[in-house]
C-alpha cells in the first residue's frame, strides 16, 4: 500500500513538472521574435571614417539581405554581427575574410551554414570589416 502511494505521488511530481515545462516552453515561443525582426538594438556612430562609410555601402549592397540593417541581425535568417561573439579578439578581421571567401559552417548560431559571398575582392571585405568594427566600438564591443 505503502509503495501504491508512493508511485501515484512520483507520477503526480512528474505530470506536474511535464505541464510547467510544456507552459514554459508556450512562453518562450510567444516572446520569441517574429521571423526577420531584428536581433540586436544598437547605437549608431555620430560618424563614420571614409572607410567605414565605403564598407557601409558594400555591406547595405551585399550583406544586409541576410544581417540585417546596421547588421543587427535578422530572426531565423542570421546573426547580428554587432555582438559580443564578433569582437576583435573572438573574431578577427581574417575570419571576416574566411566567411565572405569560403563560407561558414554554422557554430554560434542556429541559423545553419552561411554560403560565400560572391563578388566583393579581399579590399571590399576589408572595408566591410572597418564598418562592422566601428558599429561595435559605437556599442563597447572591442
Amino acid at each position: 500500500m505503502k509503495r501504491a502511494a508512493l508511485f501515484f505521488v512520483a507520477l503526480a511530481v512528474l505530470a506536474g513538472a511535464y505541464v510547467f515545462w510544456f507552459r514554459l516552453q508556450g512562453q518562450n515561443d510567444a516572446a520569441a521574435p517574429a521571423a526577420g525582426a531584428a536581433l540586436a538594438a544598437i547605437n549608431l556612430p555620430d560618424s563614420l571614417s571614409e572607410n567605414g562609410r565605403i564598407g557601409e555601402r558594400l555591406f547595405q549592397a551585399k550583406c544586409l539581405t541576410c544581417h540585417g540593417e546596421n547588421a543587427v541581425g535578422q530572426q531565423g535568417v542570421a546573426p547580428p554581427l554587432i555582438h559580443k561573439i564578433y569582437e576583435p579578439s573572438h573574431h578577427g578581421d581574417e575570419s571576416f575574410h574566411r566567411a565572405v571567401t569560403l563560407g561558414v559552417r554554422g557554430h554560434h548560431w542556429p541559423f545553419g551554414d552561411m554560403p560565400p559571398v560572391e563578388g566583393l575582392s579581399r579590399g571590399d571585405v576589408t572595408m566591410i570589416v572597418a564598418y562592422i568594427r566601428e558599429l561595435q566600438t559605437a556599442n563597447n564591443i572591442r
